[in-house]
């Protein structure tokens, strides 16, 4: 079944309304008709089969029919940062890490970034990237749409990272930082609170970090990791960390 996420005030105690994109895409790209069914979520603590009643111009209108458990988050939450790459390869880490399980996506700048603010543009390029969270979390049946962040400065970063339990800084010249140790360490202090863990990887643009930057950023309490002997692409890093970290807290492969 097709999922849609809807705002609280949307979904009803008996029954939903859809407006909007997702209307339209209801009723002209799936053409679903009356006693269809759809998965629908607020995105915060409710999500139900509905089986669609109406479908009028810009709304759809389904009464629900079963409540679902929402079961489907990881037991961690992992924030990406990354610090802003060429082209459109910032969507393919907002898409992919979505469908693994990210919940929060943080694009900054760093001393190699190369691509130029732009505060024309930036709007624009944070409605897109939100949009692609929202579609990538429906696709993978997310129980919620992952946070996309506005770009932020380096400094603004290594504020934000403090909020994690653990921050991940993947470098490419570290030959000693063990993931393992790391997230085994991370796994273990999650099983003595009573809260979700909260686990940061922090991803370079295309030239990596400067030697200037690592330092910052171990003084302001990370991890120096290396994901392997192979120099991975930036788009790359951040999915290869996410997946480690899923299977170290057995949301891959099982426990």
């Amino acid at each position: 079944m097709q999922r849609y996420f809807v705002q609280a005030e949307q979904l009803t105690a008996h029954a939903v309304e859809i407006t909007g994109e997702d209307a339209h895409h209801i009723s002209h790209v799936m053409r679903l008709k009356p006693e269809d069914r759809i998965i629908v979520s607020n995105g915060l603590n409710r999500e139900a089969i509905a089986e669609i009643r109406e479908v009028q111009k810009g709304l759809v209108i389904a009464d629900i029919v079963e409540e679902l458990a929402m079961d489907q988050e990881p037991s961690v939450d992992i924030w990406i940062f990354q610090s802003l790459p060429k082209g459109d390869k910032m969507e393919t880490v907002i898409q992919k890490g979505t469908e693994l399980g990210a919940t929060r996506f943080v694009p900054f700048q760093s001393s190699r970034t190369i691509v130029q603010y732009d505060s024309k543009k930036e709007a624009k390029r944070l409605e897109r990237w939100r949009k692609i969270a929202k579609e990538a979390a429906e696709q993978a049946h997310r129980g919620i749409v992952p946070e996309v962040a506005a770009l932020c400065s380096w400094k603004e970063m290594l504020e934000m990272i403090g909020q994690a339990d653990s921050a991940l800084f993947c470098y490419e010249k570290e030959r000693d930082g063990g993931l393992k140790k790391v997230l085994e360490l991370a796994k273990e202090r999650s099983l003595e609170s009573s809260r979700k863990p909260v686990i940061a990887v922090i991803v370079g643009p295309e030239g990596g970090f400067t030697e200037e930057e690592t330092a910052q950023a171990e003084h302001a309490g990370c991890y120096l990791i290396t994901l392997g002997k192979r120099i991975l692409r930036t788009e790359t890093a951040a999915m290869a960390a996410a997946a480690c970290i899923l299977y170290e807290f057995d949301e891959i492969g099982g426990s």
